[in-house]
């Protein structure tokens, strides 16, 4: 059995956001299980034509040359093609591999408000958002997914929203994140909130660099940096005297524990941003008993696991997190709902049992595993015999 994950990124070489870390971590647990992994995502800086991590296999084209992709998905050669949020490299697919399994992910569906925030706050460029505009929602990705074998959502907000967009005849089924949950987290004796994000000026980081202005007493944490070289010097230059403010830096989860040392001390996480999906530093601090203050609230992980300062209100909502230790409560109601939903072992199941199902469909066999019952697949549309994924 083959697995091949599609995504715009994953992990590493310099580029480090949600996407491809859900497609890492995803890849790596397979094949702890026994899966054939291979992921295809446009290369980065330092980045070979193949490469090894995790025990998958990375195969990578120029990001100008999308059309090179078109070998890689044969070179694949995998049973199911899984895009981690869908893409024109999930329409290449489609059209390259017509007789495999095609299924998509949605991670942080984006309507058109969304697309303007990010082309207001861009992480490098406007330039750089209608680039990415293009590539990932163009009429051929839409197609594409109405064409899928099945979609599925990594949050529970996202289903209707996906649904809408893309015209679907179902609703997607929600399909977790894996997420490793601490067997024991000890917190710092003094308040400490934590940012844990890219420095990216859709994020706003700056708001919680001012945040750190008022609340002396607090010890705050800033994990992370920005792409864009000018704009981080400005934040570090303008805020790094802070005394109560600690820049931490880059933290690579996949190589050390900084990134768990670092929740399991905080109390609190903040997160600024204009909008988000749902970030997967909300499931993982929420997995370390911290509250998350945000000014989203993507799946109620504010409003029920800590405070939605929906006006920007994070001195609010900082103050009535801290008093009388109900960040605690709110964390341990954050904990439980994750470790039920997000633990790696369950949410990895799941995934393998959504490949059983549309495996068995087609007469392959899985490595013999135990797996949950899960609600089935949206049922594929009706498709042209000669072409299932040709373009209306």
């Amino acid at each position: 059995m083959r697995i091949c994950l599609i995504s715009m990124e994953i992990f590493g070489w310099g580029k480090y956001g949600g996407f491809g870390r859900a497609t890492r971590t995803i890849g790596r647990e397979l094949v702890k299980h026994g899966i054939e992994v291979t992921a295809v995502v446009p290369r980065q800086p330092g980045q070979a034509a193949v490469e090894q991590l995790d025990g998958i296999t990375v195969l990578s084209f120029k990001p100008r040359q999308f059309l090179s992709a078109i070998s890689l998905f044969r070179q694949a050669d995998a049973s199911i093609y899984h895009s981690e949020e869908p893409s024109l490299s999930t329409y290449l697919a489609m059209r390259t591999m017509p007789g495999r399994t095609h299924i998509v992910t949605f991670r942080d569906t984006r309507d058109a408000r969304d697309w303007r925030t990010e082309f207001l706050l861009p992480s490098l460029s406007p330039l750089q958002v209608i680039s990415n505009w293009v590539y990932e929602d163009n009429f051929l990705v839409r197609h594409a997914v109405r064409r899928a074998g099945a979609c599925f959502a990594s949050a529970r907000f996202l289903i209707p929203k996906a649904r809408r967009k893309y015209h679907l005849r179902h609703a997607p089924e929600f399909l977790p994140t894996p997420v490793n949950i601490p067997d024991r987290v000890e917190k710092s004796s003094q308040p400490t909130v934590c940012f844990l994000s890219r420095w990216d000026r859709r994020k706003r980081p700056e708001l919680f660099f001012e945040l750190c202005k008022q609340f002396p007493q607090v010890h705050f944490l800033a994990a992370g940096m920005s792409r864009d070289k000018e704009w981080d010097g400005y934040l570090r230059a303008t805020y790094g005297h802070l005394p109560n403010l600690e820049m931490v830096g880059f933290l690579d989860q996949f190589q050390n524990d900084q990134h768990t040392h670092l929740l399991g001390k905080s109390w609190i996480l903040v997160n600024t941003a204009a909008r988000e999906g749902l970030p997967n530093a909300f499931i993982e601090a929420s997995a370390h008993r911290c509250a998350i203050l945000t000014a989203v609230d993507p799946d109620g992980f504010a409003s029920q696991f800590g405070f939605h300062a929906g006006q920007d209100n994070f001195a609010e909502g900082l103050e009535t997190l801290l008093q009388d230790g109900f960040w605690a409560t709110q964390a341990q109601k954050g904990f439980e709902y994750v470790r039920a939903t997000f633990d790696c072992e369950s949410a990895i199941a799941q995934h393998l049992a959504v490949y059983r199902q549309l495996s068995t469909e087609r007469g392959i066999t899985l490595p013999d595993e135990a797996s949950p019952v899960i609600s089935p697949p949206a049922p594929e549309p009706e498709r042209d015999e000669k072409d299932p994924y040709a373009v209306d």
